[in-house]
């Protein structure tokens, strides 16, 4: 779990605003349709071409702690660009599409280009561009329209949960108001491990409702990391250039995707 958490480190994170608005959000009370949940949860569309993020982040396990900036770039649907700054200068950078993912960090000086096959191998779990951007702009990793749930009320949340065939256990929560998604969690007991993402703000602009903060708690048997965003800026629909050069000199990462 610890490799998840650095690739979204790397890869995910791996002006003025346009005029926004603070959210008013619901607690649920009274069991509701598990089909409105998910419609009402879909009405929060996400209507723009390119977004511009500008977010501090935090990083803590067990033995080290740190804080950097994140400039996070979107081509919805197309392209994620992420660049790690600490004390102004680039660490590290991501750029990823549907069909590939490239990064490459200062420290030891390597790079990676490969496909999400390999990086869901290598890491453990299912990974994909949409839920990359979907936990960027506060959707659900999974696409809840295509899964059958069990409804239920949890911490004054509406809460949404499936289990596959593999036993891994996925539950989504949502406040009552506008059925935003304040919680998605993933738990695999096999292999002891889980991965909870929460949305503790939103703010609501003409284009779209989006997270003001995200935190990332994973666990992996008895450790803990931790990660938090702080959308500091935000704009849309502004021309953004997605510059990508891996640097001279760097080693390539091959990573076995025979397990």
């Amino acid at each position: 779990m610890k490799k998840v958490i650095y690739l979204i480190c790397i890869m995910v994170l791996l002006a003025a605003c346009i005029s926004h608005k603070g959210i008013s959000e619901g607690k649920a009370k009274d069991l509701v349709a598990t089909q409105k949940i998910i419609d009402s949860q879909y009405d929060n569309k996400k209507v723009f071409k390119t977004l511009y993020i500008r977010a501090s982040t935090k990083y803590k396990d067990s033995g080290q702690s740190f804080s950097f900036s994140s400039d996070i770039r979107i081509e919805k649907d197309q392209r994620i660009l992420v660049s790690v700054r600490f004390l102004g200068m680039t660490m590290a950078k991501g750029l990823i599409t549907p069909g590939e993912v490239k990064y490459y960090q200062k420290s030891g000086n390597k790079y990676f280009e490969g496909d999400y096959t390999t990086l869901s191998n290598w890491l453990g779990t299912e990974l994909d561009f949409q839920k990359v951007q979907n936990l960027l702009v506060g959707k659900s990793f999974d696409d809840l329209r295509k899964n059958n749930f069990k409804n239920s009320i949890e911490d004054k949340f509406y809460k949404l949960e499936q289990i596959d065939r593999n036993g891994t256990i996925t539950s989504f929560y949502f406040e009552a108001n506008n059925f935003l998604i304040k919680r998605q969690q993933v738990v695999q007991p096999a292999q002891n491990r889980r991965l909870l993402v929460s949305y503790p703000s939103h703010q609501s602009y003409s284009e779209a409702i989006l997270p003001m903060k995200i935190l990332i708690d994973a666990f992996q048997d008895n450790e803990k990391t931790t990660i938090s965003l702080d959308y500091n800026q935000v704009t849309f629909d502004e021309y953004l250039s997605f510059p990508y050069n891996v640097p001279d000199g760097y080693e390539r990462i091959f990573i076995d995707n025979t397990f």
